[in-house]
């Protein structure tokens, strides 16, 4: 029996989310399944990622061949690059300690990566609302000037014509 790593599709239409499963490579996409690894939610910006570390890494090492997505998704957290070390050990090229540190090395330097994505997006989201309010209030501003010139166009014409008015009922009872 094939076994695979993959995504099962849920949610709603434009707004997807997957479940990692391994699964029978023979079942259906949204079908049986042998164990869930995990969740994907590729709508939230970064994409979200919440898996079991230990248990992906097992299926892996028994053989479970996972799908491109789903590769990419590992490599993401990291699965796929303990596994090579791991495999390095079985080849007794490493020592589980070298793997270790290499692992803690990756792993924080990923984890700067993302932190440092995630603030970028928080500031860009906090110049991107400034930059918005100020040509929101730009646009008030000139829509108040625009109807102060109108409101002062129409006391100016009703001042006209009561003066207009004025002389001329003062010429007739002369």
């Amino acid at each position: 029996m094939a076994v695979k790593i993959r995504l099962q599709r849920h949610g709603k239409k434009d707004r997807a989310f997957f479940h990692i499963v391994v699964a029978d490579s023979r079942a259906p996409r949204d079908g049986a399944f042998i164990e869930k690894l995990g969740i994907y939610n590729p709508t939230t910006n970064p994409a979200t990622i919440d898996m079991d570390f230990d248990s992906t890494l097992s299926w892996l090492q028994k053989g479970a061949v996972p799908s491109d997505t789903c590769r990419a998704i590992l490599s993401y957290k990291g699965v796929m690059m303990k596994k090579h070390l791991l495999d390095g050990v079985a080849k007794k090229a490493l020592t589980l300690d070298q793997v270790e540190k290499k692992f803690a090395a990756w792993v924080a330097e990923k984890e700067g990566k993302v932190n440092a994505k995630k603030e970028r997006l928080a500031t860009e989201s906090k110049s991107e609302r400034k930059t918005r309010l100020a040509a929101e209030e730009k646009a008030k501003d000139a829509k108040a000037a625009k109807m102060a010139a109108k409101n002062a166009a129409i006391t100016e014409k009703a001042s006209e014509t009561k003066e207009e008015a004025a002389p001329s009922s003062e010429e007739t009872a002369s």
